[in-house]
């Protein structure tokens, strides 16, 4: 079992920046992957980025690439979400999830994140609030 904990949301202004956090413990030798999806009252989750364990490899959604940057400091267990130039559309509740080795899938379109599959593990989430 892998566990998840988000924090670093909150209420900032357009252009402004915040940073998300994603504590994680348990037994995550067997992560493969991680990514923050998030989601917007009346719409879809979607996957914002994604980065691999073993290569660190970064995926990003058309919407946040250039403003968004995905990283993991391995001797924390720690994933971060970087995001500057915040707009009102990227309000959401952010979740960070984690999928196992032998399940990860990363999907890519044109250089793009598209989906992310396999996710076992995730976590409650935090509120990021953006306004004009």
């Amino acid at each position: 079992q892998v566990q998840l904990v988000e924090s670093g949301g909150g209420s900032v202004q357009a252009g402004g920046s915040l940073r998300l956090s994603c504590a994680t413990s348990g037994y995550t030798y067997d992560v493969g992957c991680m990514g923050w999806f998030r989601q917007a009252p009346g719409k879809e989750r979607e996957g914002v980025a994604a980065i691999t364990t073993w290569r660190g490899s970064t995926y990003y959604g058309d919407s946040v690439k250039g403003r968004f940057t995905i990283s993991r400091d391995n001797a924390k267990d720690t994933l971060y979400l970087q995001m500057n130039s915040l707009k009102p559309e990227d309000t959401a509740m952010y979740y960070c999830a984690a999928g196992l080795r032998s399940r990860c899938a990363i999907t890519t379109n044109g250089g793009s994140l598209k989906d992310v599959a396999g996710m076992d593990y995730w976590g409650k989430g935090t509120l990021v609030t953006i306004s004009s």
